[in-house]
């Protein structure tokens, strides 16, 4: 009995039809493809781009040279040196990123007890050099300068989850 149904569902197209109606369903329904440079798509709260090194809103950088954001980095791309200040407080001289050997794993982020070093929501900074992708200190910090109203908003819609 199937080979016989088998056999008047190919003679009719069956199987034709039904993919033809669904294909023109489909063309009609408006079009949930975005014109990228123009437009861009939501972004998760969590998403994990480019780091920025946050400040207070004094001005004054938030990093406290902990080196907890270092030991822990599985891929070492992460080199801080500090040297104690005036008033007693330690701070950080070099904060480098070698962003060609960061797996983006968010760890840093994790480890870091003042949220100084985030990961941000930006995910366009590729560059023509692999020097371009060694982050200072003072391009972390411009990140951070640049992204900071988007970083705070993503980490006030995190925190119950932490």
């Amino acid at each position: 009995m199937s080979r016989i149904k088998q056999a008047i569902r190919g003679a009719l197209l069956m199987e034709f039809s039904s993919a033809f109606i669904l294909a023109v369903k489909y063309f009609f329904s408006p079009k949930v493809t975005i014109n990228y440079p123009f437009e861009k798509g939501p972004i998760s709260p969590r998403f994990r781009g480019e780091h920025a090194l946050r400040r207070y809103p004094s001005g004054e950088e938030r990093c406290i040279a902990c080196k907890l954001c270092e030991a822990i980095c599985p891929a070492q791309a992460i080199t801080i040196e500090a040297e104690p200040r005036p008033d007693g407080s330690r701070r950080t001289t070099i904060y480098d990123i070698d962003m060609v050997k960061c797996i983006y794993c968010g760890l840093c982020q994790e480890a870091c007890p003042v949220d100084a070093i985030v990961e941000g929501p930006n995910y366009e900074f590729a560059t023509e050099t692999r020097e371009e992708l060694y982050y200072n200190k003072e391009k972390l910090l411009a990140n951070g300068d640049r992204w900071e109203h988007q970083i705070a908003k993503n980490l006030a819609l995190d925190a119950p989850y932490r």
